[in-house]
């Protein structure tokens, strides 16, 4: 008797062989892909990368941030957040600040005060 393993290795063999198409999406990409999606600018930057960027590298519009802690959100438009922070302040930093200064989960302990962000691309 066979192994639930080489059972699901023989359905597999048995899917390919009836269905042409499925053996063509184990094919490698075409380099074309590969070369398009590295030419896209948005395969420059990680999200860490993102979050360490200044304010004025930034091309969006608006920046949004929000709490998983209280489902708060916090919108503000790059223009204003380099008129109060200025162009060399860091994204992240500006966004922790703007969290903190309107929360509402304060605890009065160092490790639990304020809230936690998460940084969404409007």
């Amino acid at each position: 008797m066979p192994t639930p393993k080489q059972m699901e290795k023989l359905a597999a063999e048995t899917d390919r062989r009836r269905d042409p198409s499925a053996a063509a999406q184990d094919a490698p990409l075409p380099a074309e892909y590969w070369e398009s999606v590295l030419k896209d600018p948005r395969a420059d930057a990680t999200g860490a990368q993102l979050l360490q960027r200044r304010l004025s590298e930034i091309q969006h519009h608006v920046l949004r941030i929000s709490c998983r802690r209280c489902e708060r959100t916090v919108e503000i438009q790059t223009a204003d957040a380099v008129r109060l922070y200025g162009g060399n302040a860091v994204w992240k930093d500006v966004a922790q600040r703007l969290l903190d200064n309107t929360c509402q989960q304060r605890t009065g302990r160092h490790e639990e005060d304020g809230c936690w962000p998460t940084f969404e691309t409007p």
